[in-house]
């Protein structure tokens, strides 16, 4: 029997950001990764046939932007195909990948399937932190090959970084590489603390001293670069932890994003499974179903969820109450105020960690980093 939504005081509008995640595998070891701490467990992969009626279904829905994720989606040996038939569906397509397992044939091959867009992370500006946080030895120098490949392919040049407290010193250096492969856009994406970059919070989280001095480095290397009228674009997110609001989590649950992980589990945002919600499946559920009419989609839409303050403030509308995913972290309960609020009765719990920031002496040998031994360690029982 179909099911309503919780709250259908509001009109839910269709999904317009697929992201399919299509594996967990990778051969890099990022001790910040956004994959959950469980990946090692989870389940088969969808098939090609499954995964090409996901992009028919989702842009039956109305979804217009498609991104290719995981893990490492290079380590699908269908992408090509996929990137053809998310083509012939009409969608615009984004490849987000570390580049490990790119090559010049394989960005001709992505091209003539349709691919419209690929964006390459680097870790550092420098091989060796490069290599050291990627967990591989010839990570940079492949980063550094492909990113000049995607640009010779008549690709925009997209390049991000996640900035946290190992690498945050090297800004003047990562905007002189970035410059030096002519990137038209930067991500400088402050770390985010969920998945495995939760679990090593302590040896990430830069200070707000040095979150200071980063960001003046890119405002003032932003105006040179105006002044000059070079067009790379500068992009950089500030850490919820050290904001006073949240921000509009995926512009709200439900709202625009949807999330498919690579055993077809549907999530409102990538992160998401590590709630405790009976999220559904693509395997036994149409998307439609899903966006419109499952427990896990309709669980946060709207505002009837919503405790004080979040429910009586004039900001809901715009932040639509913050993450639930950082609520659960901090404070053990989605429906609580995000603690980045700072009138969240839990924002002590965000002082903290900046203090905890301001002396921490985690070093890179210090840190839980992102593999399936570990994924396996962790989850043993």
């Amino acid at each position: 029997m179909a099911m309503t939504p919780l709250d259908a005081s509001a009109p839910v509008g269709p999904p317009l950001w697929l992201l399919a995640e299509l594996t967990y595998r990778c051969p890099l070891q990022c001790p910040y990764c956004s994959n959950p701490l469980d990946f090692a467990r989870s389940g088969d992969e969808l098939s090609t046939a499954q995964w090409l009626d996901v992009l028919r279904q989702g842009r039956e829905l109305g979804a217009a932007q498609l991104g290719f994720s995981g893990g490492e989606p290079l380590v699908r040996q269908d992408l090509a195909e996929l990137i053809g038939g998310a083509r012939a569906l009409g969608y615009y397509t984004n490849l987000i990948t570390s580049g490990l397992g790119l090559s010049d044939a394989k960005v001709a091959a992505f091209a003539a399937a349709g691919l419209d867009h690929i964006q390459i992370s680097f870790q550092a500006s420098d091989p060796e932190l490069n290599d050291a946080l990627a967990g591989s030895r010839k990570a940079f120098r492949q980063k550094l090959a492909m990113a000049r490949a995607v640009k010779a392919a008549g690709y925009p040049m997209v390049l991000n970084f996640v900035i946290h407290r190992h690498n945050i010193h090297q800004m003047p250096q990562i905007l002189q590489l970035c410059e030096q492969l002519d990137a038209d856009y930067v991500e400088l994406a402050t770390c985010q603390y969920y998945g495995w970059a939760f679990r090593n919070r302590e040896g990430l989280m830069p200070s707000q001293a040095q979150l200071r001095a980063a960001e003046s480095q890119v405002n003032d290397y932003r105006a040179r670069l105006h002044a000059r009228g070079a067009p790379m674009k500068l992009i950089f997110v500030t850490p919820d932890y050290y904001e006073s609001r949240p921000k509009a989590c995926m512009n709200g649950w439900g709202s625009l994003f949807l999330t498919v992980a690579p055993d077809g589990t549907a999530l409102p945002c990538h992160s998401a499974r590590l709630l405790p919600i009976d999220f559904p499946n693509v395997r036994t559920m149409s998307l439609a179903e899903i966006w419109y009419h499952s427990p896990g989609f309709n669980h946060y839409r709207g505002d009837a969820w919503m405790p004080e303050p979040c429910r009586s403030c004039e900001d809901k509308a715009r932040d639509f109450g913050g993450c639930r995913c950082q609520a659960y972290l901090l404070t053990g309960d989605a429906d609580n105020a995000d603690p980045v609020c700072d009138k969240s009765p839990y924002h002590d719990r965000i002082l903290a960690a900046r203090t905890a920031a301001d002396h921490a002496r985690t070093g890179l040998d210090d840190l839980l980093y992102r593999n399936a031994r570990n994924s396996r360690l962790l989850y043993r029982g």
